[in-house]
């Protein structure tokens, strides 16, 4: 099938991440062809660089990366209309793009992909339909955690366990060539409102050594007034990696014994990558992000010992890490027990594989 995946981006690189992601799952597992229309080519060209599977104006021969605007192009309308149309976190598509598809010789299926969340709501809600005056047939779909919801994008997966030096990813290796054998590895990233400065300074006199691996652009939030990087004791040294492939983050990701992530791609890919950590979740002037976190937590501490959970909560509120960063051996094993139990509620190809089972019933 034909999908026509549309993506505004508004959280830098989540919205963009997730989108990137999703069409590499469509046509590199389930063989579909896949249109991204983008409205910051910049920005998602970012995210494909470094994934070269055909040429080097197209990565991927089944993907193609088009401006927004190109969706209404005249010249374009010679082009097969889509199956299946995306909108991606509710972004709509132009009214010129839609008027094209009224005259389609079989009217698309429209989806709308929501935002991932925990609460409970969400299956009742998920592949609802939403009638629309244009008359185009157009569904909301709900990622979630749960086997009655659109599940979690989980393609591609680490392999657990791999920790050889053959296995660094290029991208990632003149930093990795730096790091201090003994030290504890964490990565940053997340928004400019966290207290990360006050976190690493406590961090700091824990009485361990750590390497923190600050994602690309995060040594912005430890420049002082001046513009100059701020000192910290010998027993944190920070490292600055490059914008690297989403599979190379991946990687770094099940390498640390705690990371801090952010939005919504790296969220999931933290989960999967079973290590501890810390989710700065994107904050809403409502407070509705509060929710969101308090959801997830409650599911992901469900079952776990009361000691885990005191220092998850802990962490995930950005108390001091000496309060907590004695139980990350534990907290590993319950993170490890969590990726497989992810593992297993999406066997099924999770949301990448639903979206396939349900355009293919529907179109």
């Amino acid at each position: 099938m034909r999908w026509d995946i549309f993506c505004q981006i508004v959280d830098n690189y989540g919205d963009a991440g997730v989108c990137w992601r999703l069409a590499k799952s469509l046509t590199s597992i389930h063989k579909q062809e896949v249109r991204l229309y983008c409205d910051d080519l910049p920005t998602m060209h970012l995210l494909v660089a470094g994934y070269f599977t055909g040429t080097a104006n197209n990565p991927d021969p089944q993907i193609e990366i088009l401006p927004w605007e190109a969706s209404f192009d005249n010249a374009r309308h010679t082009v097969l209309p889509p199956d299946v149309v995306i909108e991606a976190f509710g972004c709509n598509p132009p009214n010129r793009y839609l008027s094209t598809l009224l005259s389609a010789p079989r009217l698309p299926l429209l989806m709308n992909l929501e935002y991932l969340s925990a609460e409970r709501w969400v299956g009742d809600y998920h592949a609802k339909p939403s009638p629309q005056s244009h008359g185009l047939p157009k569904v909301f779909f709900f990622p979630g955690f749960d086997t009655d919801t659109g599940g979690l994008l989980i393609d591609p997966v680490v392999p657990e366990g791999v920790t050889t030096k053959d296995a660094i990813p290029a991208s990632l290796s003149p930093t990795w060539s730096h790091l201090r054998p003994h030290a504890r590895r964490i990565s940053v990233f997340c928004y400019p409102d966290a207290p990360l400065r006050q976190w690493l300074e406590d961090l700091a006199h824990t009485g361990q050594d750590y390497d923190v691996l600050l994602a690309y652009g995060q040594d912005k939030l430890l420049a002082s007034a001046s513009g100059e990087p701020l000192e910290f004791p010998a027993t944190i040294k920070l490292f600055s990696i490059p914008f690297v492939p989403q599979d190379d983050y991946d990687w770094l990701l099940s390498q640390c014994e705690l990371n801090i992530v952010r939005g919504e791609d790296s969220f999931v890919r933290a989960q999967l990558a079973g290590r501890p950590f810390i989710w700065h979740i994107y904050p809403q002037e409502d407070g509705a992000h509060e929710g969101k976190l308090a959801a997830f937590l409650a599911r992901y501490l469900e079952y776990g010992d009361p000691k885990i959970a005191k220092a998850c909560r802990l962490a995930n509120d950005w108390a001091l890490p000496s309060l907590y960063i004695d139980s990350l051996p534990d907290w590993k094993t319950h993170a490890k027990i969590w990726r497989k139990t992810l593992l297993l509620n999406n066997a099924d190809g999770g949301l990448a594989g639903r979206l396939m089972q349900f355009a293919t019933r529907h179109c």
